[in-house]
């Protein structure tokens, strides 16, 4: 048995579908791109932060170790 059912759509209306579907596609990358460099950059001042808490306040273990 074959399905012989075709389905048809205007072609301008498809394409202006895929345009609107790419479009939005091209928008989040776009604004996930900026939410990453957001997080970067946050995350590189919480990496400092603990850093400068860390050699300002050194854990015992650290002062133990023995110099190489």
């Amino acid at each position: 048995m074959t399905a012989e059912v075709t389905e048809t759509m205007d072609q301008d209306k498809l394409l202006g579908q895929f345009r609107d579907r790419y479009q939005a596609l091209i928008n989040q990358n776009k604004e996930l791109t900026q939410q990453i460099k957001n997080n970067e950059a946050q995350a590189l001042k919480l990496l400092g932060a603990i850093e400068t808490l860390e050699y300002l306040n050194p854990t015992e273990e650290e002062e133990e170790a023995p110099a190489e």
